[in-house]
């Protein structure tokens, strides 16, 4: 089955601000092929099912930083501090903008923000596996200590992921 969105452009839609994982309304807008102001409008009018750890506003300070690493032309003439939603917050989107086409990028973005938890999963596993086994075998191996620390230090390299382009923000891990 062709995906309805590229994974790829919902992970580069996905922000880590306040330490939580969020998109902004003006993407998930893009996403659902509507207005910002039609999506805007509509949680407005549910405000009640969108609580403070499912949306909540960007700060002049936060909205600031987000335009600076974007550049200022991509925002247009935004009167209005952006919202942002958690990956609850984005599901209860569905159920107030009521289309076909949401409910089908809803799901879409619920697979990616899980495919995301499963990568930082596997990854903090293999860095604690990494540290038992320095603990185990690197005190044991005096004469091959050198050798060894080289190979846990080049496989801690490679799991450094590698930088995002300048300019977008993108998935970032704690």
């Amino acid at each position: 089955m062709k995906e309805l969105i590229p994974v790829e452009r919902i992970e580069n839609k996905i922000y880590l601000i306040r330490g939580q994982k969020v998109m902004l309304d003006k993407d998930l807008a893009g996403l659902y092929e509507v207005a910002t102001k039609a999506l805007n409008k509509a949680v407005a009018r549910n405000l009640f099912r969108f609580p403070a750890d499912f949306m909540f506003q960007l700060s002049r300070e936060e909205f600031a930083n987000l335009k600076f690493q974007f550049g200022t032309s991509s925002w247009g003439g935004t009167r209005k501090l952006p919202r942002v939603f958690t990956e609850q917050g984005i599901a209860m989107l569905s159920s107030v903008l009521r289309s076909r086409r949401a409910v089908l990028v809803n799901i879409e973005i619920m697979r990616t923000f899980t495919r995301l938890k499963q990568i930082l999963l596997t990854h903090k596993d293999l860095e604690l596996k990494l540290t038992l086994l320095e603990q185990k075998f690197g005190k044991h191996l005096k004469k091959h200590d050198a050798e060894i620390q080289l190979v846990f230090n080049a496989i801690r390299q490679l799991m450094i992921p590698p930088e995002k382009p300048k300019g977008k923000i993108g998935f970032i891990v704690d």
